[in-house]
């Protein structure tokens, strides 16, 4: 992780960001996007992972998220770790990926470029935790995140974005449970 990031107070409720190596469209399969709801909604049950908001784009993760535990660090590396050997083997198994040898060249190319990385890399490594202060500036992330699918232009409504939590922000009931603010 960056030294400019860190999560500096572990009870409090940060808005965090983690990207793809090379910011790779990784995400343009529901198989891709499965392997991290399903991983979020493990450790949202097992690891104590309270998820507020959360947004996966093609090419990267935005989360509000709380660790019940004082342990984000320990948790967003885990839940990255994990979601990087299965996407890779998702990738490499995957017969209709048409991308599957560059992607898996270009994650092989970032782990050598790497020091701390043995084979591939999927993840940046560094998470850009913020932590949320005031009512304000949490809204001012919930909207950033919410709105992140329409300000790329890929719908029209914040709530159409199936792998977001705006639909549950709007009555609805979205692929991930969820904590609300």
């Amino acid at each position: 992780m960056s030294r400019k990031y860190k999560f500096h107070n572990k009870e409090g409720l940060y808005f965090i960001s983690f990207a793809t190596v090379y910011w790779i469209d990784l995400f343009v399969r529901d198989q891709y996007f499965s392997v991290v709801t399903e991983s979020l909604d493990y450790c949202r049950k097992n690891k104590g992972l309270e998820i507020y908001c959360w947004c996966i784009m093609p090419s990267h993760v935005h989360l509000i998220i709380r660790a019940k535990e004082g342990n984000p660090e320990a948790v967003l590396g885990r839940l990255k770790e994990y979601t990087s050997k299965q996407l890779q083997n998702s990738v490499a198994k995957n017969v209709q990926e048409s991308r599957k040898e560059w992607m898996l060249w270009m994650f092989e190319r970032a782990g050598m470029k790497s020091s701390n990385v043995k084979g591939r890399q999927l993840w940046q490594h560094h998470n850009q935790p913020v932590e949320l202060w005031s009512p304000e500036v949490i809204d001012q992330k919930v909207d950033y995140i919410h709105n992140n699918p329409v300000e790329s232009g890929f719908v029209v409504e914040p709530w159409h974005w199936k792998y977001s939590s705006a639909i549950d922000y709007c009555g609805g009931k979205g692929v991930l449970e969820i904590d609300y603010i």
